[in-house]
Formats: structure tokens, sequence, C-alpha cells
């Protein structure tokens, strides 16, 4: 099958899109990005690449940098950390509070946003310089050095991070955070303005492809693990929209609100995505079609 020529015929035919979606301008960081940014990478395990658009650019990845904190956090406590969380997809919003009064500061999943402030807290616990350290797990994982931080992004997410700030707290009265409150959110703010291109992401999760093993063959966690986590990305991955993008797209993936997708077929490929536009579920507008129409076209989705 000629990849490139996919990838092509989606661009072509996505970029002349007149409703790309809106930015996401409750981030004033991300309100600055071009909404016409658009491009796709596509990593075989075989090791063929195939890109198209503006895929080497790098972006905040957002909610997508969740998962890498979870396969982090998994290697401190393994199973342990489903004691503080369950693995059921929400159908509320990522920022949804009244659930988690509900459930008695339990959050549904590691990817909504509760539920990533749990994970946090499980690394400021572990980690001796937390930002450093796991800055560090990411640049090796994807071996690349060059990922970093957007203290910007940061600054920009703790400046607006009211309802995060607000989670935080409620979890706290329900001792499900451990740590200082604004360590804990300041970890939370940094992971989220990590910065990657399309290709690094492919990169970066080529091991949940490849049952745990990075691109250099380094095992990162057990193909069980893989096997784990890829499934909650396939229920819970999107916010509210998860089920969807099983239904349309048929992969394993996590979105983020600053337009990235990241998706697996374990065994054969890892493919990301990036248009900066949002759909209402808050999840890449052109991204979510461009991904529908790959697996509809190659017929390579796991269903």
């Amino acid at each position: 099958m000629d990849f490139q020529q996919v990838l092509e015929d989606i661009h072509s035919q996505l970029k002349t899109t007149p409703y790309k979606g809106v930015v996401a301008s409750y981030i004033p960081e991300l309100a600055k990005v071009d909404i016409n940014r658009f491009g796709i990478h596509l990593r075989m395990l075989t090791g063929e690449q195939y890109a198209v658009g503006d895929y080497d650019i790098p972006f905040s990845i957002q909610s997508i940098s969740k998962v890498l904190s979870l396969t982090l956090a998994l290697k401190y406590v393994g199973n342990e950390l489903w004691k503080r969380m369950d693995v059921e997809p929400s159908g509320d919003p990522f920022n949804f509070l009244s659930l988690l009064e509900l459930e008695r500061g339990i959050p549904r999943n590691p990817f909504i946003n509760a539920g990533a402030l749990v994970v946090s807290d499980v690394l400021v616990s572990h980690l001796k310089n937390p930002k450093e350290d796991f800055l560090a797990f990411v640049r090796e994982l994807a071996d690349d050095e060059t990922i970093c931080f957007n203290p910007s992004v940061a600054a920009s997410e703790k400046e607006t991070g009211f309802r995060n700030a607000a989670a935080t707290n409620l979890l706290k009265s329900f001792r499900n955070i451990h740590n200082n409150v604004d360590e804990v959110l300041d970890f939370y703010f940094h992971l989220c303005s990590i910065e990657m291109s399309c290709k690094q992401l492919s990169k970066t999760f080529f091991k949940f492809a490849n049952s745990g093993m990075n691109i250099k063959g380094k095992p990162f966690m057990t193909p069980s693990q893989a096997k784990r986590v890829n499934a909650i990305m396939l229920t819970c991955g999107f916010y509210d929209e998860a089920g969807e993008f099983a239904f349309e797209v048929g992969l394993p993936g996590k979105s983020g609100v600053g337009g990235g997708i990241v998706a697996v077929h374990p065994g054969k490929y890892c493919i990301a995505a990036w248009a900066p536009g949002l759909n209402v579920k808050g999840n890449s507008l052109l991204g979510m079609q461009a991904l529908e129409q790959f697996t509809t076209k190659t017929g390579l989705s796991i269903f």
C-alpha cells in the first residue's frame, strides 16, 4: 500500500475545509497558535516513516502527556495505583468536578484531569527532582534530547488553572493527594506544557505499539502494562468522545487541547496528527477526521 499517497490525499482534502474548529483560547498561550497548521506522521514498526504537512513543528501536547506520566507512575507503584483511581470512562468533560465529589475523591480514570493530578502526586512523591526527572524520562523514551517544557505555556496554565486547583484541593480533602497542593499543580502544569512535533510523538508512543519497548528496543513497561494502557487509551483517551473515536477510528489513542492526537495499532504502527482547531468536545477537528479516513482507507484499525 502507498501510505505516503494516502496521507497526501487526506491532507489535501482536509486542509481546505472551511471550518477548522476553534483553538483552545481558555489557555491564552494556546490561543496564539495558527489554526491553519496541519500535519500527520506515520511510523511503522518495521521502520518506514511517512509524513505530510506540518509534521515537524513542535506544539503543546497538553493531555497527551498524561499517558507518559501514567507510564512512569506504574514503574514506581504498579497496580497499587488502581487503589487511588478507576479505569472507567467518565462520560463527562475532562475537568468535571461533581463526579469526583460523588465518588469520594476517586477519579474515574487517569486521563481526566483529576486522575492525572493523582498520577502527578505519585510522581512528586517518588522523583527527587520531579520536573527535571520526568523530562529526562520522556527524552529517554523518545530517544530525543531536544524535547522541552514551554515555560510560557506552563505559566499560562497556572494563571488560568482554577478548576485544576479546585480539583486538587478536593482530592486533598479526600486524602487522595499526599503532597503540597501547589507543588502537585506546578508539576502537572509543566507536564501539559511539553512540546513535541507529530514526528516526535509517533516516536515517543512507539512503545505502545511495540509491547512496551521504545524505538531503541529498550523496555519501558511490561507487555501486560502496555496492553492495559492501550485499553485505557481506547476507552478513555478522548475526554467524553472516546466512544466516538473508537467507533470512527478504531485505535487506542490520546488527544490534547493543543490539537494533537496520537494513536497506535499494536504490532503495526503509530500515527500522530496535529491541527489546533478543536471540536466541541475538545478534540482536534481535522485530526479526528484524518485518522478516521486513514483507518478507513487502509483498513488498519484494531477491529
